[in-house]
């Protein structure tokens, strides 16, 4: 991504790539948006995406291929077993990782199945930087707790740190010491904090966390899923990586890992994901559940097409043109934002912008999740559809106590190659006519309620007719649309 400054308007990112292939979009007047999220339960995940405009749900499996991964699919070897994909695809995988095994699966969520089945006895802890919904469910539905040691800088939401994702290293030591290493399965680590608002960890910290499992004699699990934006953040935030290339600083950060597993849907940009290991007794244990979970282990669950062109995704990763194309995006919505007096997440992270719901809506109860009522709001403000990442993101307790999230966001992904400056400053249009009529929106209270990662289809109602209202309020500012 470059950035340059027209000498008549204000800088702003410049795309490094052209569009070849185009998909229509529709954007339907705000009264069929007001019904088509009722009929959601005001979840976004259950939006039908011919009522969305610009989808900023996730990053997850709709970032842009590439002209060279369309192509490299017409090459696949759809054998089910041998077949010469997997064999591309596990050299890539290696020569850029450098790990000695590697094993399919069909997404990230699969590896951390695989790994939570191996390693993960009831009564133990799994330490980690910042949670992630579905590692949290695998690791509790086996037994184990999961314990968050975020830096304290991490849950500031406005802060000039560069690295809120670090792990508090000091914490960790204490953990162990407290606890006893035999009840700790493994520290885990994850690469661009998605809860924390895409927030970077640094090469440094993870060196410091090698150093603590190399003491106690502990695994240390990497999340690699969004690597690519803190990749990209390391070298332009820490200063003894800047003149390192991208594909060096993914070697050094591999080299401090036991167990590299991603998700190929965020990843190298197709379908599909993968858990890389050194030691010879894991990769055997991991080994026989793949063909009972995820298939033979040359597909692993995966299409073959999806695995030739995560191939030529991940080597496209190590072009910092390319994994540099959303932080700029996000940076840009950020600052412009900001700069209108909206709460957002500052510094600009990877994966999206994230919206400060809890400042946006300082009048909504935490207990009526100020997220999820902003997310929908905002659909219905745009017809964008967000994700809410607060306390709807998280689950009861086991007395059926709300657990409270201690950052309530909206986030708004930016997939790669995907949007235009166009749209993502119509986004900024509307999210500033919302916040100018942030008093309207109320809350939410469920009326399906699953006991299990129940932001995915929990069902909601709002608290009040506020929905009518900011509904009304909408067309009478900018009529229909």
């Amino acid at each position: 991504m470059t950035k340059i400054k027209i000498w008549s308007e204000e800088t702003f990112p410049l795309e490094m790539h052209k569009v070849r292939i185009v998909q229509k979009l529709t954007l339907p007047p705000v009264t069929r948006r007001l019904e088509a999220i009722t009929a959601a339960g005001n979840n976004t995940f259950l939006l039908r995406n011919q009522d969305i405009f610009l989808d900023m749900l996730t990053d997850s499996g709709v970032n842009a291929m590439s002209d060279r991964q369309q192509a490299a699919m017409l090459l696949a070897d759809d054998s089910y077993a041998g077949s010469e994909t997997y064999f591309r695809l596990e050299q890539k995988v290696q020569e850029l990782f450098g790990f000695k095994h590697f094993l399919p699966a069909h997404q990230g969520r699969a590896c951390e199945h695989l790994l939570a089945q191996v390693l993960v006895q009831p009564d133990m802890i799994v330490p980690m930087n910042v949670h992630f919904t579905t590692t949290k469910a695998h690791i509790i539905l086996r037994g184990g707790q999961v314990v968050e040691l975020t830096c304290a800088e991490g849950m500031q939401v406005n802060s000039r740190h560069p690295f809120k994702g670090n792990i508090d290293v000091e914490q960790l030591e204490d953990l162990i010491e407290k606890e006893g290493r035999e009840r700790i399965a493994f520290v885990r680590m994850e690469a661009g904090g998605n809860l924390l608002g895409g927030q970077p960890f640094s090469l440094a910290n993870l060196r410091a966390v090698r150093r603590v499992c190399d003491q106690y004699q502990l695994l240390l699990v990497l999340d690699a899923s969004l690597l690519a934006d803190n990749l990209y953040f390391i070298k332009q935030r820490e200063q003894e990586c800047a003149g390192l290339s991208i594909r060096a600083i993914t070697q050094q950060i591999a080299a401090l890992c036991d167990v590299f597993y991603f998700s190929g849907r965020k990843l190298g940009c197709a379908r599909g994901g993968g858990v890389c290991l050194r030691d010879d007794s894991l990769f055997a244990q991991l080994r026989e559940l793949v063909p009972l979970y995820e298939g033979f282990l040359t597909y692993g669950g995966m299409s073959v097409r999806e695995m030739e062109a995560m191939t030529v995704g991940l080597e496209e990763t190590m072009d910092e043109d390319m994994i540099s194309h959303g932080p700029e995006f996000i940076r840009y919505m950020v600052e412009q934002l900001a700069a209108r007096g909206i709460p957002v997440v500052t510094p600009a992270g990877g994966l999206g912008c994230h919206l400060d719901a809890a400042a946006f809506l300082p009048q909504v109860n935490q207990a009526q999740y100020p997220a999820g009522a902003l997310a929908a709001a905002l659909y219905l403000a745009s017809g964008i559809r967000g994700m809410e990442r607060g306390t709807l993101s998280e689950q009861r307790d086991q007395h059926g106590r709300e657990v409270f999230s201690p950052l309530e966001l909206v986030r708004l992904a930016l997939p790669r190659r995907v949007f235009t400056l166009s749209q993502i400053k119509y986004a900024i249009d509307r999210i500033h006519w919302l916040y100018e009529n942030r008093q309207l929106i109320g809350g939410l209270t469920f009326t399906e309620e699953p006991q299990n990662l129940r932001f995915f289809f929990g069902r909601l109602q709002p608290t009040s007719d506020w929905q009518t209202a900011l509904a009304a309020k909408f067309q009478h500012d900018l009529g229909p649309f």
